[in-house]
């Protein structure tokens, strides 16, 4: 799946940062809301610390409470922003996901972002207590609930957006509409990421259709020096580890698309890379899926995620 980490390192960072308007980022967060899964390390801890340092109010959704706490106060501290929040959930849990997105709507009365960048790629297939494959729970089914769920609290707010850190290995990837739970067949980790990463460009492009007074939009940051690069694909982070990018270059374009007046101008829906909206398939490719595919694949996942839904 790594292969095109090649065209996308650093180095090609650099080229495209050459063409970014600093301006877009020169705006004040404060009173705007944001919720950032995965803060406490990599991408999401550099797009919190950017979005404190600009006086957002950030609510950092996080699996381990000593690495989220750790990190709060090295933002607290760094950005002077004591308007951080720690909240501990597994997006992996599918019914606490649920119970979680429920209790944030019953407490606070504004969410204006929501930054869905938490994932994992696992090596070998594992299930969770509801029986769902653990990747897809984490990756594509808890994306779904904690968005879904949030959607009425995102509308009632202003300007509301939602984020998605996809990657570039979804390029190789068909929408599969079947076999999501990986029962069928050897079990690739890294190609069942790609799979998930692909599922989330789907699901952006509906939502989208769906909801036209949020702002959705879906990225690749490029292969990103972050623990999870590391822990999941060793040899590839050993090989690469001189020409990946750092996380605060991996977070640009989250940031950007969170915070800029330029990026709610480009259309709801769209796959960004560097600041600029790309093609969500390669050329020529056979990654395209029909408009019934698509929702069929939302169809499957609203039933399923019901199944988990507490009364």
């Amino acid at each position: 799946m790594p292969s095109c980490g090649t065209i996308d390192k650093w180095s090609a960072f650099l080229s495209a940062a050459k063409h970014f308007v600093e301006k877009d980022l020169e705006v004040s967060m404060a009173g705007r809301v944001f919720m950032i899964t995965g803060a406490n390390s990599g991408i999401g801890r550099a797009t919190a610390m950017a979005i404190a340092k600009r006086g957002g109010t950030v609510h950092m959704v996080c699996r381990n409470k000593d690495k989220a706490e750790e990190a709060r106060a090295d933002i607290v501290k760094e950005s002077g922003n004591k308007e951080i929040y720690v909240h501990i959930l597994d997006l992996s849990e599918t019914r606490k996901v649920w119970e979680f997105a429920e209790a944030f709507k019953r407490k606070y009365k504004a969410l204006n972002l929501l930054i869905n960048n938490a994932g994992c790629i696992m090596s070998e297939r594992d299930v969770n207590a509801e029986g769902l494959e653990k990747s897809f729970a984490s990756n594509v089914m808890g994306v779904y609930i904690l968005t879904r769920g949030l959607i009425p609290l995102l509308e009632k707010s202003a300007e509301p957006r939602v984020i998605t850190v996809s990657s570039g290995g979804m390029l190789v990837q068909k929408l599969r509409t079947g076999n999501l739970q990986t029962e069928i067949g050897r079990y690739d980790g890294t190609m069942v990421y790609a799979q998930h990463k692909r599922q989330q460009v789907v699901m952006t492009e509906q939502w989208a259709q769906t909801h036209s007074n949020i702002h959705f939009s879906v990225m690749h940051p490029g292969w990103v020096d972050t623990p999870a690069v590391a822990n999941a694909m060793p040899d590839f982070h050993q090989s690469m580890k001189d020409s990946l990018r750092t996380p605060e270059q991996g977070a640009d374009t989250v940031v950007w698309l969170a915070i800029s007046e330029a990026a709610a101008t480009k259309p709801s829906g769209s796959f960004f890379q560097d600041r600029r909206m790309v093609s969500a398939h390669l050329p020529l490719a056979w990654t395209h899926s029909s408009q019934l595919e698509q929702q069929k694949f939302m169809s499957v996942m609203e039933d399923l995620a019901k199944t988990f839904q507490p009364h």
